[in-house]
């Protein structure tokens, strides 16, 4: 599955650049992965009894005008060959190329409480200064952590949660007292 996404995302990638493009489909495929997003809008996709041509008329109302001819011709071409479980994952793909191209990550922080957006803008600076590109910020709020933050972002990940530091000396202190 993994494969037939990526060939997609890369086609697609390639059209962009050809068409000097990269931002506008971006934007769009952000959009359309946003919307695919929507369990009821998923199901009717993959729908086996809505055939192709329900479903690329389907896709002219909704996103003619909307999204570059070639991202609406790439939605109707998997339709047309039964692939529509791809087309999230493709999204996802392409939007990680452009961004790589035009120097840009995203960085998926998970705190233990919400922080302002002082601290969000001082993160992302960070951020920007260690990978030399411009890093937006995916914030989540997960109690379990205790404090700090963890952070995915361009392929790193580091953990400053002090549930990883406690965990850190448990294990340091099992090793020396045996315990």
């Amino acid at each position: 599955m993994e494969r037939l996404s990526l060939i997609y995302a890369s086609t697609l990638f390639d059209l962009a650049l050809e068409n000097g493009a990269a931002h506008e489909f971006l934007e769009q495929a952000e959009y359309l992965r946003d919307v695919m997003r929507d369990k009821d809008f998923l199901q009717v996709l993959v729908h086996p009894h809505i055939h192709a041509k329900e479903k690329h008329g389907f896709f002219e109302a909704a996103f003619s005008g909307k999204i570059h001819e070639d991202l609406l011709s790439f939605l109707c071409l998997a339709s047309e060959k039964n692939r529509e479980k791809y087309i999230p994952a493709a999204l996802d793909a392409l939007i990680d190329m452009i961004e790589r191209h035009l120097g840009r990550a995203m960085a998926k922080v998970v705190v233990a409480a919400d922080i302002d957006d002082r601290q969000i803008e001082h993160m992302k600076r960070m951020l920007s200064e260690k990978l030399n590109k411009e890093v937006d910020v995916s914030l989540e709020v997960d109690p379990d952590i205790i404090g700090g933050p963890y952070i995915f972002v361009d392929g790193y990940y580091i953990d400053w949660t002090v549930r990883k530091r406690l965990g850190d000396l448990s294990s340091y202190m099992k090793e020396v007292y045996a315990i």
